[in-house]
């Protein structure tokens, strides 16, 4: 229990001492994730809401299938992306593997059916609740879009939340393509995962709560911003 107690002092001592690496490395982490979760919540939404207000012959299977993907497995996914990103892959010639650019790429699979399925549930209810208004006006279908995304925007952003919630945990997939290389792809996982294999618990203890911290902040600070939005709203009425 004293190791245990010895080990939190030193990991809060990491982080009040404001260790570079530590930052380095969270910096790094919020980097790949935001900019995964930006993506995959661009592609998504309006993926999820054309499944919600279209008919098509494959449609149901498509939602299945997106659904399904919820559940892919982040290793899975690590595997894809590294063969078709290594030397002898389709992309290679970019030069993309071990890079941030991989691991972002490998995070937007991961994240973007949990954006469309989620979007699609919520857009479906509001779909069928106005369905009738819609079509007496006449809208078009990108129009039908853009006015349920809009009323459903406070939805939309827990969707996106829960994306961000998945990428900033996820260490397998980045592990494969990002080679959890030292002052290049090393995040917040992949350096709790290697700490711990080292024995330096303390560390690995200050990165894990570096990790709980950045995640907390950054779904505290979306659900104030849509908290202040719908009160200059109700302002306004």
């Amino acid at each position: 229990m004293s190791d245990l107690f010895q080990g939190f002092v030193q990991a809060l001592m990491l982080i009040f001492t404001i260790d570079g690496d530590l930052y380095a490395i969270s910096a790094r982490s919020l980097q790949v994730t935001l900019t995964a979760t930006l993506i995959a919540t661009l592609v998504g939404i309006p993926f999820g809401a054309w499944l919600a207000v279209s008919n098509f012959r494959l449609r149901n299977g498509l939602i299945i299938l997106t659904n399904a993907l919820m559940g892919l497995p982040p290793v899975v996914v690590g595997l894809l992306v590294y063969l078709f990103l290594s030397k002898s892959g389709p992309f290679g010639v970019f030069n993309l593997l071990f890079t941030p650019s991989a691991m972002i790429i490998a995070q937007i699979i991961i994240i973007l059916p949990i954006i469309a399925s989620i979007s699609h549930r919520t857009i479906r209810s509001l779909w069928k609740e106005y369905r009738d208004f819609f079509i007496s006006l006449n809208a078009t279908r990108w129009q039908i879009i853009l006015t349920l995304v809009k009323d459903s925007r406070r939805s939309l952003i827990t969707a996106a939340l829960a994306g961000f919630g998945r990428g900033i945990g996820e260490v397998g997939a980045i592990m494969i393509v990002g080679g959890n290389i030292d002052h290049a792809t090393r995040v917040l996982t992949t350096a709790i995962s290697l700490e711990t294999s080292r024995g330096n618990f303390h560390l690995a203890m200050a990165l894990g709560i570096v990790l709980i911290i950045v995640s907390i902040l950054i779904n505290f600070l979306m659900h104030l911003s849509i908290k202040s939005k719908y009160e200059q709203i109700d302002d306004r009425l």
